[in-house]
Parts: C-alpha cells; sequence; structure tokens
C-alpha cells in the first residue's frame, strides 16, 4: 500500500479511528493475535489496540463523525485520539504494518 491515507475518527456507542486497508495486511498483536485482512478491509485503532474490520461490517456498524457533526474531526481536536497507532504494549507499529495503510 504506497497511497498514505489519512485517519478518520468513527463511532458507534465509542469512538475509533480508522482507514482503509489499501493492500492486503496480516500482523500479530501484543497477545499474539492473528489479524488478517484484505483491501477494503479497515484498520482499526481503539484504546492503542489496533484490529482489522472487514469492509461489509465495519460499514455497517460505524459511522463518521464528520458526517454526523458537519465538521471534520482531526486528531488534535480529541486528547483520547492518538497521531499514530501504537500496539497494546505502547510501541508503535512496525513499518510492515505501517506500509499497509
Amino acid at each position: 500500500m504506497k497511497e498514505k491515507l489519512p485517519w478518520k475518527t468513527y463511532r458507534t456507542s465509542f469512538l475509533v479511528t480508522a482507514k482503509p486497508l489499501t493492500s492486503a495486511l496480516r500482523f500479530v498483536d501484543a497477545l499474539g493475535r492473528e489479524h488478517r485482512g484484505e483491501k477494503g478491509d479497515y484498520l482499526v485503532e481503539s484504546d492503542g489496540v489496533l484490529r482489522i474490520a472487514p469492509r461489509a461490517i465495519f460499514e455497517d456498524v460505524y459511522v463518521p463523525v464528520e458526517q454526523l457533526s458537519g465538521e471534520p474531526t482531526t486528531h488534535g481536536a480529541q486528547s483520547a485520539i492518538r497521531k499514530r497507532p501504537q500496539s497494546a504494549s505502547g510501541r508503535r507499529i512496525s513499518a510492515e504494518c505501517a506500509g499497509a495503510i
């Protein structure tokens, strides 16, 4: 995934940041769980934890915040949302993982 897409804020009953994958991605999280996604699925960050959500489920459940408020949301607007995703251990995601988002 060569193209850099910005993180957007989404909400259900809580806020998450997410971006669509532009290529397949596979990674193992800090708890040893394997995550896999295909182009079009979403890389989702919530409370510093990354996961992959299938596109059909993600788009059915989440609504972009800017569509609700009429104003775009940036990372600086909410202190709970980090500028770059981090693993559960607080480490930045690997370059391999970052290359697919």
